[in-house]
């Protein structure tokens, strides 16, 4: 089926993948979108979002170019082209970073199914690793078909949730519009927020396999960029109808909806953030059951049939057991510390080293 896909959607669904797998609880919570931008108002804001977006197209682009030139579409052949025997060393912090996000979507679903209908958290992390085993294990194919679907979704209702927010309190979102606001940390802010979610990059290599050219590999990057900021930039416009209480709450969304006193979009919203943690655990499994899988068939043996969903379970369990050392630890403890170090082993090297070999192997 990969290679009979129609050419639009080539183009689509790695940047599809990319918002699903990246988006995870953030934009959902609001709070990674107030921390990063809103501080900065609404004008400084989306001038924070437009360097971050600038910055994911440019390192989508020269990712996926180098996958279709040297067709490394797991992270640890791709790491291995680039770094040579230095690759381990992206290994480890990769390890590291998806045993935090891990416990960080179980430790959301958990208090978000609590929050919702009053169950034990344990009833939202066990129907969250059954969501991410069972999707794992179906394979490529319907996690492309899955979590591009869920892409939809989530846009759908990002854009009802904008429209209701306007008709609503439209004009206090001008006047937040008309303050003018450019705070002065929305470059760093930009940037930051873009290097925070650096890992996602290396975890959708899969996705370009059928760009036949620098064109479509490069497109695709590009898109990539725009179609994961454009929740954000809903998001924050949505925050513009009370910024100031939003950006100081915990979990900004909350006090819309408050101020919105409406349960069913509330309920949907809920819903549709619930399947981004799905897709969020999934996109980081599968990353490392193609990269043992490529691994092993390099040695020239063949992948027991066992591998595969032992992998997967095996990550899943332990992903829920990291979610008991609690979310906010978590989130404190390892996200600013591993975004340097895939800044340092993954982003500047591909556009340095990367760049070289592309344009080297141009020229064979």
């Amino acid at each position: 089926m990969s290679g009979k896909k129609m050419k639009w959607s080539r183009y689509l669904i790695p940047g599809f993948i990319f918002q699903s797998v990246m988006i995870g609880g953030g934009y959902g919570t609001g709070a990674e979108i107030a921390q990063y931008f809103g501080t900065s108002g609404m004008i400084g804001g989306l001038l924070g979002m437009l360097v971050t977006m600038l910055v994911w197209c440019l390192l989508c682009a020269v990712t996926f170019e180098f996958t279709r030139v040297f067709k490394t579409y797991d992270y640890g052949s791709m790491m291995r082209q680039l770094l040579g025997k230095a690759g381990f060393l992206y290994d480890i912090c990769y390890y590291i970073m998806m045993l935090i996000v891990l416990g960080v979507v179980n430790a959301t679903a958990g208090s978000m199914i609590s929050s919702l209908t009053g169950l034990s958290p344990w009833f939202g992390i066990i129907v969250l690793s059954i969501g991410i085993i069972l999707l794992v294990l179906r394979g490529t194919e319907a996690i492309e078909k899955v979590l591009s679907f869920w892409s939809y979704v989530l846009y759908a209702v990002y854009i009802l949730f904008l429209i209701v927010v306007f008709v609503k309190f439209g004009s206090n979102i001008g006047a937040e519009f008309a303050k003018g606001e450019i705070g002065p940390n929305w470059l760093s802010s930009g940037l930051q927020y873009s290097f925070y979610n650096l890992v996602v990059v290396p975890l959708v290599l899969y996705t370009v396999r059928d760009a036949n050219s620098r064109k479509e590999a490069v497109g695709c990057g590009i898109l990539s960029g725009v179609i994961a900021i454009v929740p954000g930039i809903l998001l924050l416009l949505v925050m513009g109808c009370n910024m100031a209480e939003v950006v100081a709450a915990e979990t900004p969304v909350t006090v819309i909806f408050d101020m919105l006193n409406m349960k069913w979009l509330y309920v949907l919203f809920e819903i549709v953030l619930f399947g981004t943690l799905i897709e969020t655990g999934t996109g980081f499994i599968k990353a490392v059951t193609d990269r043992i899988e490529v691994a092993v068939g390099r040695s020239g043996k063949s992948a027991p049939a066992w591998m595969h969903p032992a992998i997967t379970v095996g990550m899943t369990v332990i992903g829920v057991c990291v979610s008991t050392f609690g979310l906010t630890n978590l989130i404190l403890k390892g996200y600013g510390t591993a975004c340097y170090g895939f800044l340092i082993l993954f982003a500047i090297p591909m556009l340095t080293i990367g760049i070289y070999k592309i344009s080297k192997a141009g020229k064979k």
